[in-house]
């Protein structure tokens, strides 16, 4: 039993010493993106070094006992790395992480929708990415600002902290319609994104009616949304004409504000008008008007 255990504890030993002797490799836990890096070796005799990453292999041979030197920008993919010193007497092996530069030099910036609707809470999204010199995603937390200015000059900010390199907020579209600028900002970055808020759906719809000939041309008052805003020319008004058991339907764009339509003049015919779904007054046609 003595002599297993002074077996035991000399084998022991000897791995010990081993393993101090062959710690030839000193390298830091982490390294910036494109930051130079010296690699103090110890030992006697000639080795190889390889450094193997995220797409990308960099070797050196050197003399065991000598710094090995990598220039700026030749370890630019954030990543996990591993380095291989090669010797005749021994192999060793450092795992080491390569992390984003701390300072953003881009922004990918998404803006969704490009158009909506005025007064929507939340109609708007914004989403940022932090992209350091090298495109690495930034996954170190940074203050991101969001401006959205309107076109009489208000302007809505929100300061957002990112996470995992991404930063995103939610906006009120104005109250007027117009174009909007939507900036981004983090660092001395800046990203702008266009968004079109047009008016939205008419807060009321009022016809008349005049009898031309045998037909009655119907006309809506210029429409507008319930905040003013002019409706959009192009958006359709539907008129409908109900006589007896049959119905005329008349699909008409708005043209400066207004819609037309002409239809049969029946006495006592009803019609009525709607956008979508809002619904307009109603008009029971009598003949001799």
């Amino acid at each position: 039993m003595k002599i297993l255990l002074t077996l035991w504890l000399g084998l022991a030993v000897s791995i010990s010493q081993a393993s101090a002797q062959t710690r030839a490799l000193t390298l830091p836990r982490t390294v910036p993106a494109g930051a130079a890096l010296s690699v103090p070796t110890n030992g006697t005799g000639e080795g190889v070094l390889y450094i193997v990453g995220p797409m990308e292999v960099l070797k050196r041979t050197l003399q065991l006992g000598d710094t090995v030197v990598f220039h700026q920008g030749e370890l630019h993919n954030a990543g996990h790395y591993t380095a291989f010193l090669e010797a005749p007497s021994s192999r060793e092996i450092v795992d080491f992480d390569v992390v984003a530069q701390a300072e953003p030099a881009s922004i990918s910036f998404l803006a969704k929708p490009s158009r909506l609707a005025v007064n929507l809470p939340d109609g708007i999204s914004g989403v940022a990415y932090l992209f350091d010199t090298f495109h690495n995603l930034i996954l170190q937390s940074a203050q991101v600002s969001f401006h959205l200015s309107e076109t009489e000059g208000a302007i809505q900010t929100h300061l957002v902290a990112s996470r995992n390199g991404v930063a995103w907020v939610q906006m009120a579209s104005a109250p007027k319609a117009g174009i909007a600028q939507f900036l981004a900002t983090a660092g001395g970055v800046t990203e702008k994104r266009i968004v079109q808020q047009v008016p939205g759906d008419p807060c009321l719809i009022k016809m008349t009616a005049r009898r031309a000939g045998d037909q009655l041309v119907l006309e809506t008052e210029p429409l507008r949304d319930c905040r003013g805003n002019p409706v959009a020319d192009g958006t359709m008004v539907t008129f409908t004409e109900t006589y007896q058991d049959s119905e005329c339907t008349v699909d008409a764009p708005l043209k400066h504000g207004i819609a037309r339509a002409l239809v049969p003049a029946y006495s006592g015919s009803v019609i009525s008008v709607a956008s979508g779904v809002v619904m307009g007054n109603e008009i029971r046609w009598q003949a001799g008007r």
